[in-house]
Parts: C-alpha cells; structure tokens; sequence
C-alpha cells in the first residue's frame, strides 16, 4: 500500500494563471489536480465534514483564497463538472476590484481582477461555499478593537447584505494570527484556516486549521503521491523552510 493511514487536509489555490508567482498555479496544472481529485483516490468533502471526519480514509477539502476571477473563469466550470466542492474565500471591500491590498500591489504578485459580487452569487449556486477573508485583506495581528471586530464580524455583515447568506468558514490573511485575532474570530465562525502547512489532526482548533498550500505541489505526480512516504518528506521539508524563513523574518508571513 503507498502508505499505512488515512490522511486528511485543507487544500490551498489563490489564484489559476501562468505568471509562475507564490500566488499562482497553472491551469493544466490545475486541470491535472482535478482529474486526480475527481478520480476517488481520496474523498473531497466541505470542510466542516473534513473536520467532522475523524481520521479515516483519506479526503480533502479544497479553498481558494481572495476570489479571483480567474476561479470563475477557469476553476469552477472544472469543479463543477467533476462534482466536486470547494470554498471560495472573500475579501468583501475589494470585490470587483483587485487583490492591491492596502492600496498596494505586492512585489512579485500579479496585479489582478476580483470576481464581482455578481459572479460570486453565480459561483455560489454551483456547490460553491462563500467564506470570509477579511474586509481589507488587513493582517489581524496588526489591528485591535474596533478595528479588529470591524475585519472580522463585519466581513459578515456585508457578505450577507450583498449576497443573502452568511459565511461560516474564514482564512487569516497571510495567515496572520494571535490569540486576540483568534479569540474573535472564534466567536463569529464555525472554522477558520491558516496558513501552518500540515495535514490536519483529530485535536486541532476549529479556529486555527493548518492547510497545504498547492504551489508546493505545482510538479507533475506531486499531489497523486498522496500518502507517501515522498510526500510526508516534502511537507515536512517545505514546512520547516517555511518556520526558518518566518524567524528570519520576525512575523507569521
């Protein structure tokens, strides 16, 4: 057998485009993960019946983070043809804009178009779960208070004023998190995602989900070798670049 137990995790795309950014996976990259994904060699769930799964069998949960256009364009038509879920995380005070966070475009990202809030109610009728991602893509360990409560509880309110439907599911931008920005958004969702990259555990906070980011995962046969003993080694290769590389930095990037 490729390996001995079942392995469940959070899948993470932001953006399906050739620039060969941080950001960005390929389109036949992304057509292979879902042949792969579509094929049954692992269950792909919603995650709050990945997280209410225990620890048998392998499955996942895929999340695209900031809701580009391109995931309408190119991603969704795919998902929903393969019958698969997913969950699109939004960034409400940019939607229809583009991902210059803080009025900044990031050296090295690409500039590029958000869905608008009519595309996102088209997506969401298509197995598509809308979750949140803050109002500002603003790093919560960086806000406090008013302003804190503001990113993460009014993140809701607006999603639900502009599509009807509250989301339960949240990511951390650059996966920044404390314990104040935790405790917050504790109280206002069912489950909310990092950006650790592990597998999950059957003990972890439904507030702090570890996910595998799928830029890691980018070469032909990486992401079929679930399992593995190939695959365990480079998670735990690239999670240990990542701690280093946070150190050096002095920040949870």
């Amino acid at each position: 057998p490729p390996h001995v137990t079942g392995m469940r995790a959070i899948l993470t795309y932001h953006s399906i485009d050739e620039s060969g950014s941080p950001i960005s996976v390929g389109r036949e990259v992304f057509r292979a993960h879902v042949r792969w994904l579509a094929s049954g060699a692992v269950r792909v769930l919603p995650i709050a019946d990945l997280v209410a799964r225990g620890d048998d069998g392998d499955a996942v949960a895929l999340t695209f983070d900031d809701g580009f256009q391109n995931f309408a364009d190119e991603a969704a038509p795919l998902l929903a043809n393969a019958g698969l879920p997913a969950t699109v995380f939004v960034v409400p005070e940019h939607v229809g804009g583009e991902n210059d966070w803080g009025g900044r475009h990031a050296p090295g990202i690409p500039a590029l178009p958000l869905m608008d809030w009519s595309t996102l109610g088209t997506v969401a009728a298509q197995r598509v779960a809308l979750g949140a991602h803050t109002r500002r893509h603003r790093d919560l360990t960086q806000v406090r208070g008013a302003s804190l409560e503001d990113e993460v509880a009014g993140c809701v309110e607006r999603m639900a004023a502009e599509l009807g439907c509250r989301p339960t599911s949240f990511a951390y931008p650059y996966g920044a998190v404390d314990a104040a920005a935790a405790t917050v958004v504790r109280d206002v969702y069912t489950h909310a995602c990092t950006t650790e990259l592990r597998p999950l555990r059957h003990d972890d906070d439904r507030a702090l989900l570890p996910r595998l980011d799928m830029f890691y995962f980018r070469e032909p046969g990486q992401l079929e070798g679930w399992g593995s003993a190939a695959f365990r080694s480079r998670l735990w290769l690239r999670a240990q670049g990542r701690r280093v590389k946070r150190l050096v930095q002095g920040r949870a990037a």
